[in-house]
């Protein structure tokens, strides 16, 4: 299928009626055979978008990855492309222009993507940690203005909650808001934040009650904020290990006003809107460390039936082909997993504990994959001429952002005990 076969497609899924995120079913469940349990059968529309990401990964990203890494730059050109085809901002309701898909078919083109490069992928998924906010608690007049630009251009946006000195402890963030008449005074400063630099608005996340003993359910509250509003001083383009391309910053707010309409939910509601978005990005994330993990798979294993030690392919020795084994069963637990989150979410159940789970477990599978694909090219493999040197310093933020593996634990065992102590 051609490009524009493909962008014609997509955009025909959508006005067919894809459902919006909140009011539909999954796709993906046999909602017509009760009983029938999961099926692992995707729907004729959701293999199209599986492919198309597919094809562009492939055809598109992986030609220009390394010199993208190498270089830094923005990849916009790519971007531009995957909003073309219908493959960027895929959570925006068709009320407000967007396809309106679930959290499951985002993964399928996550997981694509990342298989072509996760520094390219990031920049995308920046898009729906932004936008979530706003998906799940905007009014229908934020909804449209801030959603529905974004399905007429290519246009970025951002999540702006860690801090210097507020990472995972979130309830710690310092930046404060305060009430003046009809606005918001806003000051602090926000840390690594993905898209900072290209974003056109940004969901913030401040503290709005100066109380410094009020608890973080009441203290925080939610906006959306123009990024080009007077006060705003984006810094420096971080120089990272991995995932070079996607633009990484901080952020001052000196003084910057927002309009009392740009709150998101309401005051003080901040902390469980930004929580929230998290149970629908995490899968998402887990599917782009899966895609890494493949990607990685994939090279090993090629390389290991052409390279040859002792007058056979590395592949027919014991100790590389169970080492393939290993990452071959981790890659599709770690599948396993971002799909059971992903469906939890889209049939309407909370799904905390599997979204971190398989997070967690998405995020260590890539390292370790990633890791042994660089022990099987041996050598090679420390070298900058073959791709899974790239892969292991990509796949390492992936324990690190939108909840560290050790984050992402603390949830489980929460979610896990409470079951119990109900």
């Amino acid at each position: 299928m051609s490009a524009l076969g493909a962008a014609r497609k997509l955009r025909s899924i959508a006005g067919q009626g894809w459902r919006s995120l909140a009011s539909k079913p999954a796709q993906n469940v046999q909602i017509n055979k009760p009983g029938a349990g999961f099926s692992f059968e995707l729907t004729d529309e959701q293999k199209e978008f599986q492919a198309t990401a597919r094809k562009f990964a492939v055809e598109e990203i992986i030609p220009v990855a390394a010199e993208y890494d190498r270089t830094g730059e923005y990849p916009f050109p790519l971007i531009k492309r995957a909003w073309e085809l219908g493959l960027i901002n895929s959570h925006i309701p068709e009320s407000c222009g967007g396809l309106g898909l679930g959290t499951f078919e985002a993964c399928l083109i996550t997981e694509e993507l990342a298989y072509g490069c996760t520094g390219v992928q990031t920049a995308i998924e920046a898009n729906s940690l932004g936008q979530m906010p706003v998906i799940i608690a905007g009014n229908e007049q934020q909804k449209k203005k801030y959603l529905g630009r974004m399905t007429e251009e290519p246009l970025m946006c951002a999540y702006c909650v860690t801090e210097p000195g507020a990472g995972s402890d979130v309830a710690g963030i310092q930046t404060r808001a305060e009430k003046k008449g009809d606005e918001y005074l806003i000051n602090g400063q926000k840390m690594w934040i993905t898209n900072g630099g290209k974003a056109n608005w940004y969901f913030l996340l401040a503290r709005s009650d100066p109380d410094p003993k009020a608890p973080a359910g009441k203290a925080f509250t939610g906006f959306i904020v123009e990024a080009n509003s007077p006060g705003i001083q984006v810094g420096r383009k971080e120089l990272n290990m991995g995932q070079r391309c996607s633009d990484t910053r901080g952020i001052v707010f000196e003084d910057v006003r927002i309009p009392k309409e740009n709150v998101l939910g309401a005051e003080g509601a901040g902390f469980k809107i930004a929580m929230g978005a998290f149970d629908r990005t995490r899968p998402p994330v887990a599917a782009g460390a899966v895609g890494l993990a493949k990607r990685a798979l994939d090279e090993a294993t090629k390389y290991a039936l052409e390279r040859k030690t002792f007058g056979k392919p590395i592949a027919e020795h014991q100790a590389v082909s169970f080492l393939l084994a290993e990452m071959a069963l981790k890659v599709e637990l770690g599948r396993l997993a971002y799909q059971r989150a992903a469906w939890e979410v889209d049939v309407g159940h909370r799904n905390t504990f599997y979204a971190s789970i398989a997070k967690a477990f998405a995020g260590d599978v890539a390292n370790q994959v990633a890791a042994d694909a660089v022990q099987i090219f041996g050598g090679n493999g420390f070298n900058t001429e073959y791709p899974v040197e790239k892969l292991m310093r990509d796949a390492k933020i992936y324990q690190i952002y939108e909840g560290t593996a050790q984050i992402q634990r603390m949830i489980i065992a929460r979610e896990h005990l409470g079951k119990y102590k109900a």
